[in-house]
């Protein structure tokens, strides 16, 4: 089994919209999510036997999609996000941990419902969290992680967002909690 497809696709207006599908073995259900990238998707799930015809299912997925004209986005043309936490210690204590866990689970299921990209790792280094997102849309992620963080109450007054095209390591700023014109990993 293949895991995920995810694919994406500009109409003649220039707005990315994107489609992915995966089995879900917990609930066997062959499970579709669709939508504008950006906004939260809408989600088809099917009863399905077993894993082949699970992938079935998504062979006739990939075949249907690439009819459509959607395509995967290699990782090259994407860029990073980085949703960054300032911390009180190098290394990050046992309160940081649990903010790690709790901000990557948030930001890759609210991220995923709305096609943009995948939340890649987290690292703690010299006195700050780290959480890499690759994203096929940067100023529509930095929203979304703004909203999110907020909308689950992860001290977003400590919360900086860089954001550089995915082969480069300099990042520029696109949100701050205090004045700052630049942006360190």
């Amino acid at each position: 089994m293949s895991g995920i497809i995810r694919v994406y696709k500009r109409d003649e207006e220039g707005t990315l919209h994107f489609r992915e599908a995966w089995f879900d073995e917990d609930y066997s259900q062959f499970v579709m999510n669709h939508g504008v990238v950006g906004h939260q998707s809408k989600t088809d799930e099917t009863d399905v036997a077993d894993a082949e015809a699970a992938e079935r299912l998504m062979d006739a997925f990939a075949v249907q999609c690439a009819e459509d004209g959607y395509a995967e986005i290699p990782a090259e043309e994407q860029s990073w996000v980085v949703a960054q936490y300032a911390l009180k210690t190098k290394e990050g204590t046992s309160r940081d941990r649990y903010l790690e866990e709790k901000a990557k689970d948030a930001l890759i299921s609210h991220l995923a419902w709305r096609g943009l990209g995948i939340v890649d790792r987290s690292e703690f280094s010299d006195a700050r969290l780290n959480i890499f997102c690759l994203t096929p849309d940067v100023n529509k992620t930095v929203n979304a992680i703004k909203v999110c963080i907020r909308g689950e109450d992860l001290d977003f007054t400590k919360l900086s967002i860089g954001a550089a095209p995915f082969g480069e390591d300099t990042f520029k700023l696109k949100h701050s909690p205090k004045p700052a014109n630049s942006f360190t990993l």
